[in-house]
């Protein structure tokens, strides 16, 4: 399959996207996840998850224009980035990573939680009778019994973000070489006459990336279910 330079640019924008919303986002989803999965105030986890799922219940645009809204340069979140740090979110690359993260984090929470949820506690609970710290137990015991849904999530995350459209499309724009992902490269192509061999090559590259990512993630999803049953 020969892709044209546009086509090329495209898929690397929306790859780095894609890594940087994985590298920059799932620490935050691992905290959130495993607040939620020990937490036993009930309203509390209620409100949090309410929250951080809102994006998978909202159309995308209306994600993107709420975001739009926080971030355009007479917003809370945009004054305050273009006043002390000379960053502006809209209509630029930092635009499309953040739309991606906020639409990338419900799946990542989710995956991160239940995979913390089916940890036997008895095994946690030993090592803080051993003398370990709630950190320690944490780092030598949650975390490394967790590592397949938490990898499963950075993967569902990787192809999610990569495939995002609406949310960045009203935050980032279509500017070709700087927010033209391949979602929104598809769709452009799809508007243009003749631009159909250009969207269905970009298609097949969709569809190539989603088949691998999910491949992958059931495959982490078995080893899960495999250290649960031992």
């Amino acid at each position: 399959m020969i892709l044209s330079n546009a086509e090329w640019i495209a898929i690397f924008l929306s790859l780095k996207v894609a890594v940087l919303v994985v590298i920059f986002m799932m620490p935050l989803a691992i905290f959130i996840g495993y607040k939620l999965a020990r937490t036993k105030r009930l309203y509390w986890r209620l409100l949090v998850e309410t929250l951080v799922s809102l994006p998978l219940v909202l159309p995308p645009v209306a994600t993107g224009y709420l975001l739009l809204i926080l971030f355009r340069s007479e917003g809370p979140a945009g004054l305050f980035l273009a006043r002390f740090l000379g960053v502006t979110i809209p209509f630029h690359f930092f635009g499309a990573v953040i739309a991606a993260a906020v639409v990338s984090l419900p799946l990542a929470v989710r995956s991160v939680r239940v995979s913390m949820e089916i940890i036997e506690p008895h095994l946690e609970e030993a090592a803080k009778t051993l003398g370990a710290s709630k950190k320690q137990t944490f780092f030598r015991i949650t975390l490394p019994l967790a590592w397949p849904g938490i990898l499963s999530a950075a993967l569902l995350t990787f192809i999610r973000s990569l495939g995002e459209f609406g949310a960045t499309l009203v935050l980032a724009g279509n500017i070709e070489g700087e927010t033209r992902t391949m979602s929104v490269a598809l769709w452009t192509y799809l508007q243009e006459p003749g631009g159909e061999t250009s969207a269905f090559r970009l298609l097949l590259a969709s569809i190539l990336f989603g088949c691998i990512c999910l491949f992958l993630s059931e495959l982490l999803v078995r080893k899960l279910r495999h250290v649960r049953t031992d």
